[in-house]
């Protein structure tokens, strides 16, 4: 009864053993597992730290060094990868393996209960021989049959006792060997690693920490500027977000622009649809860059394109582009007042083709300060004359040839007209039959009328009056070129952008403007008072001339002659405008010699009417029709 009851003791011991050994097991083969991750997963992250070389990303900045040091990084990591692999396999044969072998040899194979069946069934029936009849042979085998098997059961017990005394020692060699084998498996581990990254890769570590660190202070001193700004933008009042309230001054000498631009399109025969992009100037281009573009398109080219402010009725600061053959034009609307007289001025400058000049920014600013002194009032241009650098220039002009200055020219402070208004009663007396017009330039009183144009010529220019204005001379060129300068310089800086389109005929006779919807002319010229003609050297679209008056007495006595450049910008080039008037010059000196006249009809072609065959009207139909409504201009 006693060694029953150790022996229950000894079995529940090596029961408890048995469910802590699975368990153990089971902890043992998780940390295998994760050994063998931590090998795919470390070779898996060697060929993705290769993979960065091979992306293409759109911002490249500093991606050289990442690279280099990204592959220094994924030699190590597949040489730590290596020792990964090298301790799973030890963990496998020091850890995992002994903790099988001792489940499957100590715990199931010999510990278990020895057999009790075999000597209870012999002893049953060595129980039940008869007392009376007693058979000698059968108790004999009965006996012999109960001897073997207390026999074989006393070896199996004594074999059980021995398993269980040997399993109280092999369960703490168990316990301490796989963890032996696991720490050393580690300290290996650890000992090559520190021999790979601690003595290969000390100076690399190192720069790679001070590359680290240098970014972090980019990062954070950029971070700080932003809070800075932030904290500017916070303090700042409403009004500076507020449309029309940038106190900023207009900038004139800008040869770059960029920023979003309603655009006009037609949707359908009388409807339109406005469209907010993002536009910018490249070189001599006008681009614009759609919403998800990654890169702008070119939409025009702006070289000796003409800018001109236009009214829309549903819009405010609205300015339109035209290519230089009119066949290609766009309405665009700036956000305010500032912006679309920056993009006027910039768009002039591209215009003016100032971009292709060595130092463009310099000749900008050359330029728009020439233009502020082209309208300096009087006053300056007194004491600039004072304390002229040059005293000896009116002294040496008569014995060597000078350009003359502007002063010599136009008188300073000369006033500009901007537009030729015609009166409500002038309109009238030009309806009437017979009716005479006035002329405030100085015209004469010889008939200028339709009828009365040579029927040789008779050629129609759609212009734009930019404006006139009192010279000094009209026997030199240079007059109508400083005459320009100044009228465009005093558009920039007033900023005047609004002009008429009118037609202007060339005939043998004479000069008219024509108002393009009523037909009525604005003013006229007798081309003999045409003293001067000539269009611009750079911007082949305007064109100029001099026309000859008188300053009348008090007794109606010829005065002195007084003379006045008007200045205009046409769709096509103002050679072409100067070339007819010079014909029409050359048809009325000719017409006093009938044999020269002769000799020009036989020199010149033709039409079918027996007119001049000169380049097609420019305005089409217009001449005998209706013509678009005012239109404004930059000039």
């Amino acid at each position: 009864m006693f060694t029953r009851s150790l022996l229950s003791v000894f079995e529940e011991d090596a029961g408890t053993l048995t469910d802590y050994t699975n368990q153990l097991l089971q902890s043992m083969q998780r940390v295998y597992g994760a050994q063998s991750e931590m090998g795919l997963a470390t070779e898996q992250l060697s060929r993705q730290l290769l993979e960065y070389e091979k992306q293409n990303f759109a911002l490249g900045k500093g991606d050289e060094e990442v690279i280099s040091t990204l592959q220094q990084f994924a030699k190590t990591v597949g040489e730590l990868n290596t020792l990964h692999s090298e301790l799973a396999t030890q963990m496998a044969d020091r850890m995992i393996f002994p903790m099988i072998q001792f489940r499957e040899k100590d715990l199931t194979a010999h510990v278990h209960s020895f057999p009790l069946t075999e000597h209870e069934a012999a002893m049953v029936k060595y129980s039940r021989l008869p007392k009376k009849k007693e058979n000698e042979k059968v108790k004999a085998e009965l006996v012999g049959e109960v001897a073997y098997s207390r026999r074989k059961q006393h070896q199996a017990s004594m074999q059980y006792y021995c398993a269980l005394n040997a399993l109280q020692y092999r369960k703490r060699v168990a316990m301490l060997e796989p963890m032996l084998g696991y720490t050393q498996a580690q300290i290996n581990f650890y000992k090559k690693g520190i021999d790979l990254v601690s003595k290969k890769m000390d100076s690399f570590l190192g720069s790679v920490s001070s590359m680290t660190q240098n970014i972090q202070a980019q990062l954070d001193s950029e971070a700080e500027a932003m809070r800075m700004t932030q904290r500017e933008l916070l303090s700042m009042e409403d009004t500076v977000y507020m449309p029309d309230r940038d106190p900023a001054p207009v900038n004139r000498t800008l040869i770059q622009k960029a920023g979003y631009l309603n655009i006009r399109n037609k949707t359908g025969l009388v409807t339109t649809a406005w469209d907010r992009l993002y536009f910018f100037t490249q070189g001599g281009n006008l681009m614009c860059q759609p919403r998800g573009a990654v890169a702008g398109g070119m939409v025009l080219d702006l070289d000796n394109s003409s800018v001109m402010a236009v009214e829309c009725e549903d819009r405010r600061y609205c300015f339109q582009i035209t290519s230089p053959n009119g066949k290609t034009s766009m309405i665009l609307q700036a956000e305010s007042k500032r912006e679309y007289e920056e993009w006027i001025c910039t768009l002039n400058n591209i215009s003016r083709q100032i971009y292709l000049t060595d130092n463009p920014e310099a000749v900008a600013i050359r330029l728009n300060q020439t233009a502020i002194q082209a309208v300096t009032p009087i006053t300056s241009f007194e004491k600039r004359g004072e304390g002229s650098p040059n005293p000896d220039r009116l002294e040496n002009k008569e014995y060597m040839h000078v350009a003359p200055e502007p002063e010599d020219l136009i008188v300073p402070g000369t006033p500009i007209q901007f537009d030729i208004m015609l009166p409500a009663s002038e309109f009238q007396d030009q309806n009437r039959a017979g009716g005479r017009r006035t002329n405030p330039f100085g015209e004469t009183d010889d008939d200028c009328s339709p009828e009365s144009d040579d029927s040789l010529l008779q050629q129609v220019f759609a212009v734009r009056f930019l404006g006139s204005m009192a010279v000094r001379s009209g026997q030199t060129q240079e007059v109508i070129y400083e005459a320009m300068r100044q009228v465009l310089a005093a558009r920039a800086i007033h900023n005047i952008f609004r002009t008429t389109e009118s037609h202007l005929m060339v005939t043998s006779s004479c000069l008219r403007l024509i108002d393009p919807q009523t037909q009525v002319t604005r003013i006229g010229f007798q081309l003999q008072e045409v003293t001067q003609f000539v269009a611009h050297q750079e911007n082949g679209r305007l064109m100029g001339f001099v026309v000859e008056g008188r300053d009348w007495g008090e007794d109606d006595e010829e005065g002195e002659p007084s003379f006045s450049a008007f200045v205009f910008e046409s769709n096509t080039e103002g050679e072409k405008i100067c070339y007819t008037i010079s014909l029409g010059k050359d048809i009325m000196e000719a017409k006093k010699d009938p044999e020269a006249l002769v000799q020009l009809l036989k020199n010149m072609p033709l039409t079918n009417e027996g007119k001049f065959l000169l380049l097609d009207n420019e305005t089409g139909n217009t001449a005998n029709g209706g013509a678009p409504d005012e239109e404004e201009s930059e000039a």
